[in-house]
């Protein structure tokens, strides 16, 4: 009897025109979601420490929500995500000096800058640790890489 009722369901599912393999697969997870205050744990005299939640996500795929500071040229494959609007670039000083409240968006292609008190929705890949743009000479502690957003 069971295997009259897997053979059913292969049959519906071949009529409908998808794979019974396909059907079986689970559902790809969305992005964890992470927020600003969540990026660190302790911010001390020594400086900030990451939160083990970050940790725990660095190189998986996340959303956050923010606020897209003015880019340093029109087309520009990055930008700085910010807890609230800025006018002026955030992040032109040195890594002691980083502010807890933003995060460097690397794109994989080009997209149309917004209006910097416009609300965004950014998905990339985390990586935390400080670098330096070679292209630049920015200097990031968080990154979210082949990055894509959208107006909230």
């Amino acid at each position: 009897m069971a295997n009259q009722g897997l053979h059913s369901r292969r049959h519906v599912l071949r009529l409908i025109g998808l794979s019974p393999l396909l059907a079986l697969r689970p559902a790809l997870a969305a992005p964890a979601t992470l927020s600003f205050d969540e990026l660190y744990g302790k911010i001390s005299v020594l400086g900030l420490e990451y939160s083990d939640k970050l940790k725990g996500l660095a190189g998986q795929e996340v959303t956050m929500s923010g606020f897209m500071a003015p880019p340093l040229k029109a087309e520009a494959t990055f930008f700085v995500l910010t807890e609230i609007p800025m006018s002026i670039c955030p992040f032109c000083s040195s890594d002691s000096d980083w502010p807890d409240n933003i995060v460097v968006i690397y794109l994989d292609e080009k997209q149309t800058f917004v209006q910097p008190g416009t609300r965004i929705e950014v998905t990339g890949r985390l990586e935390m640790g400080s670098w330096t743009d070679p292209e630049t000479g920015f200097l990031s502690r968080l990154r979210l890489r082949g990055a894509r957003y959208w107006v909230a």
